[in-house]
């Protein structure tokens, strides 16, 4: 039967109040509109649910029975969808995240420390791991997120990029590159070079980038932790390129930071599950990432650290 919602609400507005115009009323609807609305709601069950005269309105037998009923179904289901409006605005549980080194080293910090204090009742999980394991946790579903390097194209996966950062020079401070005016990426040609291995989801895009501008270098070393690039490359063994998150640089070592021109960058990004929601607790850290994100893009605007 084709009946709606707002049909039935009438109908035991109408019971209850026990007229057109005070039913109309109570639920900001005209006299003739309450009236049409039982009339249609007459025509698709086929029975006659009100006597009216010219001075009363009296509910049949099958009016009767519909509405002792009705009422009571009326009220739990609005019960339930409150319940499920409260369920909306929750902002409680656990939340797991995954996310790589870099990013578990540089980025949630602040996030962990500001969803604290905005959300005290969610506790947020960071799992520190590699970038395709990062992957397979959020398609396992053994986090609510990731936060990995981009781009991807991984099509079973809904991504949100929430930071764009340059690859730079890594270099000690005696080191010709360090002196020169813009250091280019052509000047990388022939030389030594230690990068993070292909665990981290950085190390294709720096390949890719060497492609695409013609270099040839010579990698004598595959870093597993980010953090060992730094005595790597203090001890001469080879200069280095690294995102702009890795900084700032230890202190007490004799190493310089350029920028690479031309520019080339990698995205932070946001993922998830495609087609899947995430929970309350889970949307509301996921939006604090994003924010972590932009200020800390505004910091280096106003402050660049290299």
């Amino acid at each position: 039967m084709n009946y709606t919602l707002r049909q039935l609400r009438t109908f035991v507005a109408v019971a209850h109040h026990g007229g057109f115009s005070q039913a109309g009323q109570a639920i900001g609807l005209s006299q003739s509109a309450v009236s049409h609305s039982i009339k249609e709601l007459e025509a698709v069950i086929g029975v006659r649910l009100l006597d009216r005269t010219t001075r009363e309105v009296m509910l049949t037998e099958a009016g009767q029975q519909l509405a002792s009923r009705m009422a009571s179904l009326l009220e739990e289901m609005n019960s339930t969808l409150l319940d499920i409006r409260s369920y909306g605005e929750q902002r409680s549980g656990t939340v797991r995240i995954a996310a790589s080194q870099t990013i578990s080293a540089h980025l949630m910090p602040q996030c962990l420390a500001a969803s604290q204090k905005s959300y005290p009742d969610i506790n947020v999980i960071l799992h520190d791991r590699m970038q395709q394991v990062v992957l397979q946790s959020v398609r396992n579903a053994e986090v609510d997120f990731g936060i990995v390097i981009g781009p991807l194209n991984d099509s079973d996966l809904d991504c949100q990029s929430i930071l764009e950062e340059p690859f730079l020079l890594l270099c000690r401070s005696d080191d010709p590159l360090a002196a020169v005016d813009t250091a280019q990426w052509r000047m990388l040609a022939g030389r030594d070079v230690v990068l993070q291995d292909y665990a981290s989801g950085s190390r294709v895009l720096i390949d890719a980038a060497l492609r695409q501008q013609q270099v040839e270098i010579n990698v004598v070393q595959d870093i597993g932790h980010p953090a060992t690039l730094f005595p790597m490359v203090d001890a001469g063994i080879g200069i280095s390129i690294l995102p702009a998150l890795a900084l700032p640089l230890p202190a007490g070592r004799a190493l310089t930071v350029r920028r690479l021109y031309p520019e080339i960058n990698r995205s932070l990004m946001l993922v998830k599950r495609k087609n899947r929601s995430l929970t309350p607790a889970a949307q509301a850290i996921w939006q604090e990432a994003r924010q972590q994100a932009t200020l800390l893009t505004q910091q280096r605007t106003i402050n660049p650290a290299f």
